[in-house]
């Protein structure tokens, strides 16, 4: 299943992927419009992940392309590559022997840019932490809330076009994940990255994403803006998923 819209920056087609007996992916094609934020949706087990770490190459297919403004992420050497996509894990993966600014500026230092501490700074305003304030803290020293904060602006400090988000608010506390939500949000206002979002949550995909993506047993179940995604689920699966979410129309 594929979707119409304007060109694509991320594409993957006729995926396929398997660990051992176990198939993650199964013939997964879909596209993300530039500056377009799009939530993959699913169970545990369902390929979520797997699909997200195809274009950081963290994943290699077994079958079909993954594309990146039209080119297969697979000509490209896998470092320069992740350089260039910002990516936030669950646990947000900041290194804890380093202060704040070191984190965030971790990217921009490796890339060679001309200022990576000024870089770091303005990622770190991007996202509510003031520099002054929190530069020189150790991740330790930090809520949750804050360090998936920093782990956003370390993501977002060289300016990449692609960010990919797996479960990067699900440890959260509900009003915690809300004020990093609304951080999210605003950064999406003025930075036109476009998103893959990894969310076993319907509300947050729809609070924060454009279109939405129902994985199943490594198929796509329903693709299509999540708030008609929400009103008019095409299957039962999705029909279910929809109605145990509490997600109303």
């Amino acid at each position: 299943m594929s979707t119409v819209g304007p060109p694509a920056a991320f594409a993957v087609i006729d995926v396929r992927k398997a660990y051992r007996d176990v198939v993650a992916l199964d013939g997964v094609s879909l596209t993300v419009a530039a500056g377009e934020c799009l939530a993959i949706v699913g169970e545990s087990g369902s390929g979520k992940t797997t699909l997200l770490h195809l274009f950081n190459r963290l994943v290699e297919p077994d079958a079909g392309h993954v594309l990146a403004d039209g080119e297969d992420v697979a000509g490209h050497d896998p470092v320069a590559l992740r350089r260039r996509i910002g990516y936030v894990p669950q646990t947000g993966g900041l290194l804890p022997h380093w202060r704040v600014l070191r984190n965030v500026a971790l990217v921009p230092w490796l890339e060679k840019h001309a200022d990576p501490e000024g870089a770091a700074r303005a990622a770190l305003e991007l996202v509510g932490l003031s520099p002054d304030t929190f530069a020189q803290r150790m991740p330790a020293e930090l809520s949750g809330g804050q360090r998936q904060r920093v782990a956003i602006a370390r993501a977002l400090a060289a300016q990449p076009r692609y960010l990919l988000l797996d479960e990067a608010f699900s440890a959260l506390d509900a009003i915690t994940r809300g004020d990093v939500h609304d951080a999210f949000l605003n950064v999406r206002r003025r930075l036109p990255v476009t998103t893959l979002l990894v969310t076993h949550d319907v509300r947050e995909a729809v609070v924060l994403a454009d279109r939405m993506a129902v994985l199943r047993h490594g198929r796509i179940e329903q693709i299509g803006p999540t708030r008609e995604v929400v009103s008019t689920p095409s299957t039962p699966y999705v029909a279910e998923l929809i109605r145990r979410s509490g997600v109303s129309t």
